[in-house]
């Protein structure tokens, strides 16, 4: 069987990325604010492009190439033609006594294929991930489904500062993509923004809250429509 059309290649990728990370140009997103990585998924599953935006591949934190790749997977593996879940929409309900406490053990990180290869050729075009299924399922803020306006052709995933600044990046870099078609999601109105409904005891209004990061990332958020309001919401 042939393998599903990349949604975002290298190239374009690495773009995005570097226009909308502060760390190499781009505006702020309200966490560390350091460099990133970012990982595109195909519908079917497998790895298409992953990219960097500092100057060399541990200008960010080494370990978030895979976070990356799995957050794509998790938003691809969980999303519909019409109805988008971002990562950070599976926060609150992955808790224990949660609905979907366990998700995380579900899809198993494909472990041949995350350890394999030259890290020198980390992040580029000819990354070893690419055109395979890396599996993993990741709950926190950082990935999304991709829409072509049409339906959906893939996800996007990025990590390397806290976990709410990597989804306003991954907002960010998803529209500059133009796969931001998102036909629906768990709130109507704001699609698969993360939501910040979480209160002081850990309970989500909505189901599916995230909580808030130390810095002005639900600000930046509010301000991009990239997420929702909630009881603690600065």
């Amino acid at each position: 069987m042939a393998q599903a059309p990349c949604p975002a290649d290298h190239d374009k990728l690495l773009a995005a990325l570097k226009a909308n990370v502060k760390a190499s140009g781009g505006p702020a997103n309200g966490g560390f604010e350091t460099n990133e990585w970012a990982a595109v998924v195909a519908r079917d599953g497998a790895v298409c492009a992953i990219a960097f935006s500092g100057p060399t591949a541990d200008s960010q934190w080494p370990g978030s190439r895979l976070v990356a790749a799995e957050k794509a997977n998790t938003a691809n593996g969980l999303s519909l033609a019409q109805m988008a879940l971002s990562t950070a929409n599976l926060y609150a309900g992955t808790q224990p006594g949660g609905p979907l406490f366990g998700l995380q053990e579900t899809n198993p990180v494909n472990q041949a294929a995350a350890y394999a290869g030259d890290p020198k050729t980390f992040g580029s075009a000819s990354d070893p991930l690419v055109g395979k299924p890396i599996g993993g399922v990741v709950v926190f803020g950082g990935g999304l489904a991709l829409y072509d306006g049409k339906s959906i052709v893939g996800g996007l995933g990025v990590s390397g500062d806290s976990s709410c600044a990597d989804h306003n990046v991954a907002w960010r870099v998803r529209a500059a993509l133009g796969l931001d078609k998102v036909p629906a999601g768990v709130n109507p109105n704001r699609k698969d923004a993360i939501v910040y409904d979480v209160d002081p005891g850990g309970k989500s209004a909505s189901g599916w809250g995230h909580p808030l990061c130390a810095g002005t990332e639900a600000d930046i958020a509010a301000e991009l429509g990239a997420g929702v309001g909630g009881s603690i919401h600065k």
